[in-house]
């Protein structure tokens, strides 16, 4: 299977420029399943919720979703992307996944980050697996990365890997990003934006790029600059996680003690 992400520099509000940009970068790229960063459409800084909602889109049917669904048609992919959702006037930091087929389903960030909690709503559903033409795939959003109950869940439920739409502005995730793909035995693909935003007078968000994919064992397979765009692409092999044995007496899986923790 081949997987790859897009590192992109949103223009704030952008949306339709930003969209171009986006097909432009995967001109003559193919993949089974592109992974591209949290809220990559529209930039990241909202400065309150009524500004999100300026920017928010029905999913489906709005024109991020709208426009993937047409490209992965188009390039015959799948793609998990993050934008920003309204749903009844509450507003989400939400991923979409989209393929041939078209819409599949979205996850809403249940981490919300610093100024994140006055701009959106918290998700109230765990984050999905989604069975991509027979790869699962499991959905989380930047911060969650920080608590490992999430990838865990993922792949208790059958996650081989986990799609990872990022505007990362801490230095840990990358290498954090290992331990979670060693614990668990899975793939993952952070997808992170570059560039800076500089909307809240004296403070700055540089956003650090180095998306990666990361393979069971811990290797980076591919990873990004800090601080240009890319496309990248490799192939991986889904047996991998498949195979929770990490030697012939120890499955990470069915040696975990669940009835000791708490």
């Amino acid at each position: 299977m081949k997987v790859g992400f897009v590192q992109n520099h949103p223009q704030f509000g952008d949306i339709q420029d930003n969209l171009s940009r986006i097909e432009e970068m995967l001109e003559g790229k193919r993949a089974d399943l592109f992974v591209l960063p949290e809220l990559f459409s529209t930039g990241y800084r909202f400065k309150k919720m009524d500004e999100a909602h300026q920017y928010a889109e029905l999913v489906p049917g709005g024109v991020v979703t709208s426009f993937l669904t047409s490209l992965a048609k188009k390039i015959n992919t799948y793609f998990i992307a993050g934008l920003v959702e309204i749903d009844d006037d509450r507003i989400y930091n939400s991923s979409i996944t989209v393929g041939p087929e078209g819409f599949i389903g979205r996850y809403r960030k249940i981490h919300l980050f610093d100024t994140e909690k006055a701009c959106f709503h918290a998700g109230t559903e765990a984050p999905p697996v989604f069975n991509l033409n027979g790869t699962k795939v499991g959905v989380m959003i930047c911060f969650d990365w920080r608590f490992p109950e999430i990838t865990r869940s993922l792949a208790l439920n059958g996650a081989e890997i986990i799609a990872h739409p990022s505007n990362l502005v801490l230095p840990h995730c990358p290498q954090a990003m290992i331990t979670r793909c060693l614990e668990n035995r899975v793939y993952a693909i952070t997808a992170n934006r570059v560039g800076n935003e500089n909307r809240v007078p004296d403070e700055v968000l540089h956003f650090i790029g180095q998306s990666q994919v990361v393979d069971p064992d811990g290797n980076i397979l591919i990873r990004a600059s800090e601080i240009e765009e890319e496309v990248q692409i490799v192939e991986i092999d889904l047996g991998k996680a498949r195979e929770k044995f990490i030697n012939s007496k120890n499955d990470i899986f069915k040696d975990r003690r669940p009835d000791l923790y708490s």
